[in-house]
């Protein structure tokens, strides 16, 4: 049972930060403000770290990870153009942003609820990507 709910876990965790990263450099050509896209490079770059640390964790259990729901990918990629092709301001890609954290945040800790079982290295790690979130979140809400 630890097993397999940390896997699952982890899978999860690995979709999220991926579809995190692609969220990011979707929206970084629109940003014309040096500070948001400071910000937004900087998440960026924790997100990376976030998933080198779990493709070694997942490497440990022999598992490839997971890629973000395709149909997710694509709805998120639609709104985000639409959104941007009628205000390609800071204000919108704060807005977009700060969605898709308050929705990784969301997901993320359903998951930690639904996995108890997995082992603490594994939700250590999903806390931490929680906390990315949430600290993204807050970082671009004043150019909401």
């Amino acid at each position: 049972m630890v097993e397999q709910d940390t896997i699952k876990l982890l899978r999860e965790c690995d979709a999220g930060v991926k579809m995190g990263i692609s969220s990011i450099n979707d929206v970084l050509d629109y940003v014309s403000g040096s500070r948001l896209k400071n910000i937004l490079k900087s998440s960026s770059a924790q997100h990376e770290r976030l998933k080198t640390d779990l493709q070694e964790l997942l490497g440990e259990y022999r598992d490839e990870g997971k890629e973000p729901a395709a149909m997710a990918k694509s709805m998120s990629w639609l709104k985000t153009n639409v959104k941007l092709k009628m205000d390609e301001s800071d204000s919108t890609v704060a807005d977009l942003i700060t969605d898709g954290c308050n929705m990784g945040v969301k997901s993320l800790s359903r998951y930690l609820n639904k996995y108890q079982a997995a082992d603490e290295k594994s939700k250590d790690l999903a806390k931490r990507i929680i906390s990315e979130e949430e600290r993204l979140g807050a970082d671009v809400r004043p150019y909401l």
